[in-house]
């Protein structure tokens, strides 16, 4: 059973709520990170930091664009953080990049298609081995080597 970290800024919160919902339709765990502190920045902190510490397996983040939250969330060693914004880049940042932390923007993409790519993002799977993997592990070795 995988356990998702979810959290949001203010202006996201509604659209937390759908896919809240939804994790739990799907079955899944899902811990919420909160969508009250207006320094979006704080909460990605939070979410990112209970991913890279195996506390969750996976996070959710989401912001107007999703754009801030993917920075802020990519700062802390051990997360990979994808914008998610349609179906197929959703898939290949597991299967391909292998994205710990998925974000969405609640001002750019409906209620709808945050749940497909809910859906697409937690089916997918990272496979070890793959045409991918050599380009994975470069960015794995040089966050090892330079970040502290």
């Amino acid at each position: 059973m995988k356990k998702v970290a979810i959290g949001c800024d203010p202006n996201a919160a509604a659209r937390k709520q759908v896919i809240i919902d939804y994790l739990s339709e799907l079955g899944y765990e899902w811990e919420d990170y909160g969508s009250e502190d207006i320094v979006y920045a704080n909460v990605a902190f939070k979410v990112a930091e209970a991913v890279a510490g195996g506390k969750h397996d996976r996070g959710i983040l989401i912001c107007g664009t999703g754009i801030g939250m993917s920075i802020a969330a990519n700062k802390i060693p051990g997360v990979y953080a994808a914008l998610c914004t349609d179906a197929y880049s959703t898939e290949r940042s597991r299967k391909s990049n292998n994205a710990n932390i998925m974000t969405m923007g609640a001002f750019t993409i409906g209620s709808q298609l945050a749940r497909t790519l809910v859906k697409v993002w937690m089916e997918s799977e990272y496979t070890p081995g793959g045409r991918s993997e050599p380009k994975v592990q470069r960015i794995v070795d040089y966050a090892n080597e330079h970040i502290k």
